[in-house]
């Protein structure tokens, strides 16, 4: 007769508990690494117990050192700041731009608020000419308040992606074009050549022009600001997808587009069964590029045209001279580079998300 231990079963059950907590464990990683929480990971395996001290190594290496530079750059920061002088006073510390962020957020809520005034009292005045028959003279009035904090950034986002969206359905066709037929490559390739190191500040006049004698009044869907300010981030923006994607379709394994002529496929089953897969990771690289260069470049146009955004907030700032103008605008230059850093974030999760997909 054979005895089971029990303490033997146990132990057993508990490594195969653990063995399979450490591999929810390794296939979340991907996902936090996506997220920007890769410290999260050595956090969990320390919980299950597996080599605690160096997991710590690895969250101090991935959070703990990030926080302590971030740490030093706001005391150098509040440290050397009044040192600065300049026309409109001494450089603002970290405190004194908290405080007009906060400043910046109560303002809008205000805007906003008065804005929901505004309609209510506008859906009211409808709704008693409606009543006494005068439906004839009820008007939808948008409500001409200056723009909030929040609105300028609403408006730059939506113009960056109008401009990537349009680059894009541009560059990869053109891209794929490019990869898989040296003629077209050679056609395209002095056009890359010449446009590519062209500055918005160039470009900007000329589609200014162009939009208004093609635009003639402000009444379509878009505004002639807005129009102006996506086209030249599409004009700037497209290169970086456009080369990508060519590289990433020439680089496919020849043997590869042999099968598609063994196969007989169509062009648009090879296409999207074999050429868009292989050079997937090529052109999410591009895009990234793309969406990163199309924020730099929609902040200067701004700038230069007046267009509502962020960009124009920074110069009306600027020009204002206000004993609060150099807090803000440097408020407006951390808001500009943590959205850069949130779309390139997003950007890196839709490539993960389908390079993920494509590898399972």
């Amino acid at each position: 007769m054979t005895v089971v231990d029990p303490d033997h079963l146990e132990a057993k059950h508990k490594e195969a508990r653990r063995a399979v907590w450490f591999t929810r464990i390794n296939k979340a990683d991907a996902w936090f690494s996506v997220l920007g929480l890769a410290w999260v990971t050595p956090l969990l395996k320390a919980a299950a117990g597996d080599n605690p001290r160096g997991q710590m190594r690895d969250v101090w290496r991935l959070l703990g050192v990030p926080l302590l530079s971030i740490a030093i750059f706001l005391m150098l920061w509040a440290a050397l700041a009044p040192r600065v002088v300049t026309s409109l006073g001494a450089i603002p510390g970290p405190v004194a731009v908290w405080d007009q962020a906060k400043e910046l957020n109560a303002d809008a809520i205000d805007k906003r608020q008065k804005a929901a005034v505004f309609y209510d009292r506008l859906d009211q005045r409808n709704a008693r000419l409606i009543e006494a028959g005068r439906a004839d003279e009820v008007k939808q009035i948008a409500y001409t308040g200056a723009p909030s904090y929040y609105d300028q950034i609403w408006t730059s986002i939506k113009t960056v992606f109008f401009g990537f969206l349009v680059a894009s359905v541009i560059a990869i066709p053109l891209g794929i074009a490019a990869g898989l037929s040296p003629t077209a490559n050679a056609a395209l390739n002095p056009l890359i050549q010449i446009f590519k190191p062209v500055s918005p500040l160039a470009w900007l006049p000329i589609v200014t022009m162009v939009v208004s004698a093609v635009y003639a009044t402000n009444d379509g869907m878009f505004s002639k600001s807005f129009l102006v300010s996506a086209i030249t981030v599409t004009l700037c923006s497209l290169w970086p997808t456009l080369i990508n994607t060519a590289l990433g379709v020439a680089s496919i394994d020849r043997d590869l587009i042999s099968v598609s002529r063994v196969l007989k496929m169509s062009p648009y089953a090879k296409i999207t069964k074999l050429v868009l897969p292989s050079a997937l990771p090529l052109i999410f690289t591009g895009l990234r590029l793309s969406l990163g260069v199309g924020w730099m470049v929609l902040i200067a146009a701004e700038m230069l045209a007046q267009n509502p955004g962020l960009g124009k907030f920074v110069w009306d700032e600027f020009q204002n001279g206000s004993s609060q103008s150099l807090a803000r605008i440097i408020v407006a230059v951390l808001t500009i580079g943590i959205i850069g850093f949130l779309l390139d974030r997003v950007m890196f999760a839709m490539q993960s998300f389908f390079t993920f997909s494509a590898q399972r």
